[in-house]
């Protein structure tokens, strides 16, 4: 069965590089970045996992914790942080789940389910499709999936735009329209009726009957 937003993220207990962990109990009362990829030693997960250790203040001052996943042991990936570091002047000390069983990665549908049991082997084009994203709420509901393939780097501050949305229209009866980016106007909700809408956010734009913009809510 494929994950889909608004599913609960399913639950896992794993070996890291910061120790076993229960997964939800992991993520606690914030939100989460589950990301993970192929393999280690590899050119573009490389440069993502250093990327990402350069912007987890960035997501820590939004109450999101990162964690990362690879089909290798956790041996390995305490081996590759000074790869990392060399390569990108970031060191890593977000954890790395080791899933070398494959457990994590069939659980969240990466890999088929007739996959094998072992790491032991496998090549990055055999893991080609462990290359997701999952924002994850407080709730433990899948909030974004994102996949790429393998020789496409994820944009990592997309993710953190994504999330300013995400937690934005959690709290207030709006959406962002394309490209959006923090600070500018958003789209009220169709469930907010006109009169309503100058109650809450005070002026508003009618571009189209179904289309209203106004300014970003501050709090």
């Amino acid at each position: 069965m494929s994950l889909r937003i608004n599913d609960i993220a399913p639950d896992f207990t794993a070996d890291t590089t910061r120790g076993q962990i229960q997964f939800h109990d992991w993520i606690g009362n914030g939100w989460a970045v589950l990301f993970s990829h192929p393999k280690n030693f590899t050119p573009v997960c490389t440069t993502e996992l250093g990327a990402m250790a350069g912007l987890e203040q960035e997501f820590a001052n939004r109450g999101v914790k990162i964690i990362g996943i690879s089909v290798d042991p956790v041996e390995s990936h305490s081996k590759w942080k000074s790869d990392i570091k060399t390569a990108t002047g970031f060191e890593v000390e977000y954890p790395l789940i080791g899933d070398k069983d494959l457990n994590v990665a069939k659980l969240y549908d990466m890999l088929p389910a007739g996959a094998g049991e072992s790491s032991e082997g496998r090549t990055p084009a055999d893991n080609a499709t462990v290359r997701s994203v999952f924002v994850i709420g407080p709730d433990k509901k899948i909030k974004l999936i994102l996949t790429y393939p393998m020789t496409t780097g994820r944009n990592f501050n997309e993710i953190l735009r994504a999330i300013d949305s995400i937690q934005l229209t959690a709290k207030h009866q709006v959406a962002t329209p394309a490209n959006w980016q923090q600070g500018e106007d958003v789209i009220i909700t169709a469930a907010v009726s006109n009169e309503d809408a100058i109650t809450r956010f005070g002026a508003f734009d009618t571009i189209l009957p179904y289309l209203r913009k106004t300014k970003q809510p501050s709090a």
